[in-house]
């Protein structure tokens, strides 16, 4: 397998890149866990692209079962058919829905299976999937077939650390926790999605964004996704680094602080943090 480093649309460090290629090698789950808007979910879609392989997403809810990602059983369109008396019902395999788990045990080549978000499940959801993700087989009860993987998936599972997964599970995992970057790396970051950004306007939108992820008691640190999306409206809106760099002399809210602040406790927090610079630069 080609070894998995940054690629000119994803930059990823060193210790991530090695984690996957661990992973890989190991031929365990990837567990990554980080900061919303670390790149968790882009890892999984860079890894399948440069594989040149599919990308199987099973996005997980609070609602989530791991029956689900193996199969559902429709008992109640069967119940309809017989009412209607269709000939379908005397075949069980047309009410079996495979799920994610199964495509990617009987995909033709080695795909990716992206496992997001699990720590919204319950608390079981992960001890649930223990012997599917270990041994890549289950039995399908309705049909009687045993479902075994032609090769095992690479597997990559996230987290937002909303919750803790069992040890049982983590012992089947390698473990990576994203660091969120520091400025050099999103500079290179930035300069992926940017690539024609003026220095001068790149060098002091990270200062206020680094200032801001700063302040004491945030309740949402803004993310690199969040970056990205302010630095978009800076540009479409020609803010320069001059405009940058007076309101932040003068103790003034960032221009299009929307897309970084997500809530009300946030704004008024930095608002009351600036009226108090501006009160001490008069």
């Amino acid at each position: 397998m080609t070894r998995f480093t940054s690629t000119e649309r994803y930059i990823v460090s060193s210790e991530l890149a090695l984690a996957v290629n661990a992973a890989v090698t190991l031929e365990k789950p990837l567990l990554i866990k980080g900061e919303p808007g670390t790149g968790k979910t882009r890892l999984a879609e860079e890894l399948a692209a440069s594989l040149d392989t599919e990308l199987l997403r099973w996005h997980i809810k609070s609602t989530t079962k791991a029956q689900q990602g193996l199969y559902e059983y429709d008992a109640v369109s069967r119940l309809r058919d017989s009412q209607l008396g269709s000939d379908k019902v005397h075949d069980i395999s047309h009410y079996i829905k495979p799920g994610k788990l199964w495509q990617a045990f009987t995909a033709e080549k080695r795909p990716v299976l992206l496992i997001d978000e699990i720590d919204k499940a319950d608390i079981e959801f992960p001890n649930d999937l223990l012997h599917e993700l270990d041994q890549m087989e289950f039995h399908v009860y309705e049909t009687g077939e045993q479902i075994s993987a032609k090769q095992r998936p690479i597997v990559i599972i996230t987290s937002n650390n909303e919750k803790e997964l069992p040890d049982a599970f983590l012992r089947r995992c390698f473990f990576h926790y994203i660091r969120f970057p520091d400025e050099d790396t999103l500079a290179d970051i930035v300069r992926v999605h940017f690539p024609t950004i003026r220095k001068d306007l790149l060098s002091q939108a990270l200062e206020v964004f680094f200032e801001l992820r700063d302040v004491p008691n945030l309740k949402k640190k803004p993310s690199t996704s969040e970056l990205l999306d302010w630095l978009k409206l800076l540009l479409a809106e020609s803010i320069t680094p001059a405009d940058l760099q007076e309101q932040h002399s003068h103790g003034g809210l960032m221009p299009m602080f929307g897309a970084l602040l997500k809530n009300e406790q946030d704004v008024e927090l930095v608002e009351k943090l600036a009226f108090m610079a501006r009160r001490q630069g008069r």
